[in-house]
């Protein structure tokens, strides 16, 4: 999954929702005197990631695109997201417009005095939320490939996947609603249901 579910499959606790989004870029290393919301927020990436990984639902959607390809998981993880948007409402009290500003409004435009320069960089960037369109998704993959390795981007493409994506798309949908669910319920054995107010499941 990528930032939005992460997002989403956090407490709501500003500290806890930058720890999830955040902990790939900072290789789940929090920093000097972070709190234990933060810290828990990191734990929770690793766990949906693990579990994703293992998933059989979450493998098939891999193998509708290919059946190898060193960038299959992260491209998954991208459509995953977009498809999120597309059932939105099925997991959301709150509009997904609502969901983002408020997480924004939270993180940016306060600006957290003990978050490091680059994780403001990180989280200022509402690019990284924006999956409600096949354009945002493909703008999402050809950043993926911007950041790959030369040697890497000989052997495979993020930007490739898209017209996968788009011949198998319900399928993948299918693949999705009946991952996310589950997703859902193992996260939720960790977290604090009091602060999930946003969740409908």
């Amino acid at each position: 999954m990528n930032w939005l579910a992460h997002l989403f499959l956090s407490e709501e606790n500003i500290d806890f929702q930058v720890g999830n989004i955040l902990a790939d870029p900072l290789k789940a290393k929090p920093w000097s005197n972070s709190s234990y919301e933060l810290q828990k927020g990191m734990r929770t990436h690793i766990l949906i990631d693990s579990f994703s990984d293992k998933d059989i639902h979450f493998i098939q959607s891999k193998k509708r695109l290919k059946e190898k390809g060193i960038l299959r998981g992260i491209v998954i993880d991208f459509t995953y997201d977009y498809l999120l948007t597309k059932n939105w409402d099925k997991f959301c009290n709150v509009t997904l417009k609502e969901f983002r500003n408020q997480f924004y409004t939270n993180s940016v435009e306060n600006n957290y005095p003990s978050f490091p320069k680059q994780v403001l960089i990180n989280i200022k960037n509402k690019k990284l939320l924006d999956f409600d369109t096949y354009e945002n998704l493909e703008d999402s993959l050809r950043r993926v490939d911007m950041r790959v390795s030369s040697r890497l981007s000989k052997r495979d493409s993020a930007l490739s996947y898209l017209p996968l994506i788009k011949d198998n798309i319900e399928k993948l949908e299918e693949d999705f609603l009946d991952f996310f669910p589950k997703l859902c319920e193992e996260v939720k054995k960790d977290l604090n249901s009091s602060k999930l107010n946003h969740w409908k499941i």
